[in-house]
């Protein structure tokens, strides 16, 4: 594995950085600012954004337990944050199984990488 795609490195953690800022941005964004999409896409939308989540994670090098965890609280907290708020956004238990769909993706696709694919 060449130096800048190493697990714990600067590349690995800049990209976790990236991800979260940008999770940041689609989760916390106002009813007003979020664009209309076909039934479903949002499904979509909040499922690969966890797995990136989840990729990025483990290629930063957090553990497995404590990220899948925490994934899932951040994935609770946007729900309520979205619902309780002046966003103006719907808190929906469909887009927290879609984040929690992506996490167990993104996690399995580590494990996958790790062992260096399938197994067959």
């Amino acid at each position: 594995m060449t130096p800048a795609l190493q697990v714990h490195g600067a590349l690995a953690r800049g990209a976790f950085a990236v991800v979260v800022l940008v999770s940041l941005a689609v989760l916390f964004a106002p009813a007003s600012d979020v664009p209309t999409a076909p039934p479903g896409v949002d499904k979509v939308v909040h499922a690969l954004l966890f797995l990136a989540l989840a990729l990025t994670g483990r290629w930063a090098g957090i553990g497995q337990a404590l990220l899948g965890g925490a994934l899932v609280g951040y994935a609770v907290v946007s729900e309520l944050v979205q619902g309780l708020t002046p966003l103006a956004r719907t808190m929906s238990v469909a887009d927290w199984l879609a984040d929690v769909v992506g996490i167990l993706a993104g996690l399995l696709l580590w494990r996958l990488t790790e062992r260096g694919g399938p197994p067959g």
